[in-house]
């Protein structure tokens, strides 16, 4: 089974589900995760978002999450910071982040690589 595999023979997904059970294996007060979704394809990112929730809201503990995924940001979370240049310029609910019209936010939300982040 699963459980006598070495983890270069386990999948991304299951990669990031070992990973979040090492990480609340020790009941922290605070779990950090970043990019949890990097490399899956949107079905796993999907399951992994719905993990995550679970687990929080089960443990009812504080989870930080460092993405650029924005489904999973909206799918998730309960505030959002949008950190430009090393400083929070903006932090809301996910309605008010969709809602805000700063520029920076909008270019980043949006996906657009016209804007004032510079991408070149």
């Amino acid at each position: 089974g699963v459980e006598d595999m070495m983890p270069a023979e386990l999948s991304g997904g299951m990669k990031k589900r070992v990973g979040l059970a090492r990480a609340i294996v020790m009941d922290p007060e605070i779990v950090l995760f970043d990019e949890p979704t990097t490399g899956l394809d949107p079905i796993m990112s999907d399951s992994i978002a719905d993990l995550i929730l679970e687990t929080q809201r089960a443990l009812k503990t504080t989870y930080v999450v460092i993405t650029h995924d924005i489904k999973l940001t909206y799918k998730i979370a309960d505030t959002i910071a949008m950190l430009h240049k090393g400083k929070i310029i903006e932090k809301g609910t996910v309605e008010e982040m969709k809602n805000n019209p700063n520029p920076i936010l909008r270019q980043f939300l949006e996906g657009r690589a016209h804007g004032p982040i510079k991408v070149f």
